[in-house]
């Protein structure tokens, strides 16, 4: 179990001799022996510096990310404590030009049945993304660039991009000026913009249009070009070994990722879907949409770019050697691509209403895509609709499919699996489905032509069940209300459906319910009221390739 916390330390100021307090935010690591249900024991109790970011499960080790900010006037290394009792101060390491905004992104293992415990400390920018394998931990972030790069570049776009463009003999003029090391820059300017101007008043109307227009066209070339070079997404590889952990590359990419599904390991291939977008003058923003493939070392080694221009990446998920993916402006395309070699290419396309926010595998030849309806509206815009599951028949690569389609509600509907995927639940095996849904009771009315659910309150709140198989497509197979009649709503923030043998158990802010796995007959329920939230445990094992069979 993963909590934060903070500590509580006395720091005398410099040149000063009364203490003061120093509040830093620590992460807790509890291992818990739950063989006793009734008397759960803490068997370890771990804290270190930093906030919790992320956590998976390999084998008996859970590994975890901590992340702390660099306290330039009283800078210390994270620290690693058991009951209170300092244990470890791990290695800090850091990379050459260091990023404007760095933090300590602290990797951590823990033996949950032994006492090894290893950690390492990486002064890099603040991750955000994460991507874990069998052997590899993948840290990601947007490229944050060092001091004074922006200062720098503006007086590179005037010196090296305007200038140039201007009258040879204002050019003389203006070298002359920034070579007097006499004067400083601020009078160097005032002098330099004098002499601009007075060139200016010279000119007719005709030629300092035609300089002008040269000017804007250069500049934004330019400009693109700096957009694409800073906007870039850096990739750090530590290799992961029970408790050893070691440094392996750094890479980068260009664009930002969506997710963790944005990212894949393959063999001796690092995979990863990114949305680059900048800003054109008199143009606006201009997206597109890559694959990268990266080799060991994390270079690139191959990639297709100038996927669906304009759009934005909303879904992902890499399954072997094929990538689904999700993008969207007015429409969804849902796109099959080929990575069966270092070039990839684009096998199938579908453009269907809507978009998917996460794609969930069911088998080889099919892929669940959940996210919302849209329809076009007045001015090309597009209006959000309701909750969307599709099931999308991929067996024919080049001709993808929808196989069925439904919808839930309206757009005032919600379900926290839109943007975390730990809420959504599939399990094939039982073809049972399950999403938490938050909306007005009138806009649930209607899930289909042929299926209506109506709940008794304005607001509702629960989930909706479906049975779902690669023939059929989706059926409601009830909804388990998590809403109480007193106060019309309770929250759905970290829902979660699991069965165990033939029970169905959802939990909600309000309510941890059991209802029969066949008919959804309510067996039992808690109501959980203000005792505290579900505390969001580790559940998320290493990326594999395989499709499960469950979640």
């Amino acid at each position: 179990i993963f909590y934060n916390g903070q500590s509580d330390d006395e720091i005398i100021p410099q040149y000063d001799f009364v203490p003061t307090r120093s509040y830093s935010p620590v992460t807790h690591a509890l291992i818990v022996d739950v063989s006793d249900k009734a008397h759960p024991t803490i068997l370890k109790n771990y804290s270190i510096d930093g906030y919790f970011m992320d956590a998976r499960m390999i084998g008996d080790y859970a590994y975890f990310v901590t992340n702390s900010n660099v306290d330039y006037q009283y800078p210390r290394l994270p620290t690693i404590m058991e009951d209170s009792v300092r244990i470890m101060t791990p290695d800090a390491f850091y990379f050459d030009n260091v990023e404007q905004f760095s933090n300590f992104n602290t990797l951590t293992a823990i033996d949950i049945f032994g006492d090894k415990i290893n950690s390492e400390s990486f002064l890099m920018g603040y991750s955000g993304t994460f991507y874990v394998s069998e052997d590899n931990f993948y840290l990601t972030y947007q490229q944050d660039m060092p001091f004074g790069f922006y200062e720098n570049s503006a007086q590179d776009r005037f010196f090296d991009v305007v200038v140039p463009l201007l009258p040879n003999n204002i050019q003389e003029q203006i070298k002359a000026i920034k070579d007097d090391s006499s004067i400083n820059s601020s009078a160097q300017w005032m002098k330099i913009s004098e002499l601009m101007q007075r060139s200016y008043n010279q000119m007719d109307k005709k030629d300092k249009e035609e300089l002008f227009e040269k000017i804007r066209e250069a500049l934004n070339e330019y400009d693109v070009k700096i957009q694409e070079d800073t906007r870039k997404t850096i990739i750090h590889k530590i290799s992961i070994d029970e408790d050893k952990i070691e440094y392996v590359a750094k890479g980068s990419v260009p664009g930002r990722l969506l997710n963790q599904f944005s990212m894949d390991e393959n063999g001796d291939r690092f995979r990863v879907a990114t949305t680059t977008e900048y800003y054109v003058q008199h143009q606006g923003t201009v997206r597109s949409n890559a694959v990268y493939i990266l080799d060991e070392e994390l270079n690139i080694v191959g990639g297709l770019d100038e996927i669906a221009p304009d759009e934005s990446i909303f879904s992902a998920r890499f399954m072997g050697d094929r990538l689904y993916l999700v993008t969207f402006e007015q429409i969804d395309p849902f796109f099959v691509i080929d990575l069966s070699s270092d070039t990839p290419k684009i096998l199938g396309e579908l453009k269907i209403p809507g978009f998917s926010n996460y794609l969930h595998p069911y088998d080889e030849e099919h892929v669940i895509g959940f996210g919302r309806d849209t329809k076009e509206i007045e001015n090309g815009r597009v209006q959000q609709l309701g909750i969307k599951i599709a099931l999308f028949n991929v067996a024919d690569v080049n001709n993808p499919k929808v196989t069925d389609d439904i919808t839930v509600g309206d757009s005032s509907t919600y379900s926290e699996a839109l943007y975390d995927h730990k809420a959504f639940f599939f399990d094939k095996k039982s073809g049972v489905l399950s999403i938490p849904i938050s909306g007005d009771s009138k806009g649930l009315d209607v899930i289909s032509s042929a299926k209506k659910f109506a709940p008794d309150y304005n607001r509702w709140s629960g989930f909706y069940v479906f049975d779902l198989n690669s023939s059929d497509g989706f059926n409601l197979k009830g909804t388990i209300t998590h809403s109480a009649e007193d106060s019309g709503y309770y929250g759905m923030s970290n829902a979660r459906t699991f069965y165990i043998d033939d029970v169905l158990y959802t939990a909600s802010e309000g309510y941890l319910k059991m209802n029969s796995l066949d008919r959804l007959e309510e067996i039992n329920s808690i109501k959980l009221e203000n005792t505290g939230k579900f505390i969001d445990y580790i559940g998320e094992g290493v990326m594999r390739e395989s499709i499960p069979d469950g979640q």
